[in-house]
């Protein structure tokens, strides 16, 4: 006579599936149906999905019918799917957001999320090969990441990261697709005529956008949040200060000096804002000649150094050069194939220069500037 398997261990096995967009148990969404277990060992789990036409379905089902087949007794699992109804949703969004208004989790009391945003003087400079490869290293660090392409004009993160699949609409919630293990949101998906369709936005409308990428989605609880800028010292970038005056730039220029010219005022546009420059990045360094071995200076030297020493002159405070990236033509390819370079070539020199910002980038204590501490005045 076979022997049934045990109730209370497939119970434990299906705590273990996350659904892959929330990241969190299916047995603590609402997710979980059902389980019934019939004869000769075969289980058969009850799903529902959030919404009808869910893009990971495939990848639930497989969750769930590996975790379950390593019960032992288990011989067959099958899965059946549902649909979660409207007040289901409103559960699952309250307990996900824990309210119903629309705010901006990052500023809240508590929030550890570290928050970097990425800008430049100009576009050319390689900042959204440079953010996407950084969201990336960080992830692999086992960091929780989410990468909001504030470029609403020019977003190129998408592609980039071979991502365009669209947001999972529940109750007004946006949740974000993910690809290498980074939550990503960009303007494209809301785009109906899609990549070639122009965004026709002005001042007003791009700070909306950018105010609804930051509350309507639900990115969970990050790590760090990187925001790719759009070149210079724009709307998105004011907005961006306005909305988290705590996030730290990262200035991303190449060696040119012509280039480092206009970089220094997307960095000194911080001490406008009342925002903290963290770093520069040289992208584009020298490199060493396939033949000779001699350092190579495609696109100049000291742009780095001579951006560094400026900001730190007008902030007066140190602003150091986080990282120089050795220009490497892959960087640029695996940008266009959606295959980031610290992904594909991990030992490449760029992908480990990447990876050491990364580091610096991931290791940085949050401290308690700018948090509220529930402390008041004793009015003495």
């Amino acid at each position: 006579m076979s022997t049934q398997p045990n109730p209370d261990a497939i119970r434990e096995a299906l705590a273990t599936v996350q659904d892959p967009e929330i990241n969190r148990p299916i047995t603590e969404i609402g997710m979980l149906k059902s389980v019934d277990i019939r004869k000769g060992g075969v289980v058969e789990v009850g799903v529902y999905l959030t919404v009808e036409g869910c893009p990971m379905r495939g990848t639930i089902t497989d969750r769930v019918v590996d975790a379950v087949m390593k019960v032992p007794d288990v011989t067959k699992v099958d899965v059946h799917l549902d649909v979660m109804d409207d007040a289901q949703r409103a559960e699952l969004k309250k307990l996900l957001r824990g309210h119903d208004q629309r705010e901006i989790p990052f500023t809240q009391p508590g929030s550890t999320t570290k928050i970097f945003a990425i800008a430049s003087g100009k576009g050319g400079v390689g900042k959204s090969s440079v953010t996407a490869n950084l969201s990336v290293a960080l992830a692999q660090r086992g960091l929780t990441v989410g990468l909001l392409d504030a470029d609403v004009y020019g977003h190129s993160i998408p592609r980039i990261l071979g991502c365009t699949n669209p947001p999972t609409m529940v109750e007004g919630m946006l949740m974000p697709p993910q690809a290498y293990g980074v939550r990503l949101i960009s303007m494209l998906p809301f785009k109906p005529g899609g990549v070639e369709t122009p965004v026709a936005f002005r001042g007003p409308m791009l700070h909306r956008a950018l105010e609804q990428f930051l509350s309507d989605v639900w990115w969970g609880d990050l790590d760090v949040l990187l925001l790719d800028l759009p070149p210079g010292t724009g709307d998105i970038a004011i907005s961006t200060a306005q909305l988290l005056p705590h996030a730290e730039i990262v200035v991303v220029t190449t060696p040119q000096l012509g280039s480092s010219d206009v970089a220094v005022r997307a960095g000194t546009l911080a001490e406008q804002t009342h925002q903290k420059v963290l770093g520069v990045v040289e992208n584009m360094s020298s490199f060493p000649c396939p033949h000779c071995g001699e350092p190579l200076d495609l696109f100049g030297v000291g742009g780095g150094d001579l951006v560094a020493e400026q900001l730190s002159k007008v902030l007066g405070t140190d602003v150091p050069v986080l990282g120089r990236i050795p220009f490497d033509p892959r960087l640029r390819e695996g940008g266009d194939s959606g295959h980031p370079l610290v992904v594909d070539h991990p030992d490449a020199p760029a992908s480990q220069a990447l990876t050491q910002i990364a580091d610096v980038l991931g290791t940085r204590p949050r401290g308690l500037a700018g948090m509220q501490l529930g402390i008041s005045p004793s009015g003495r």
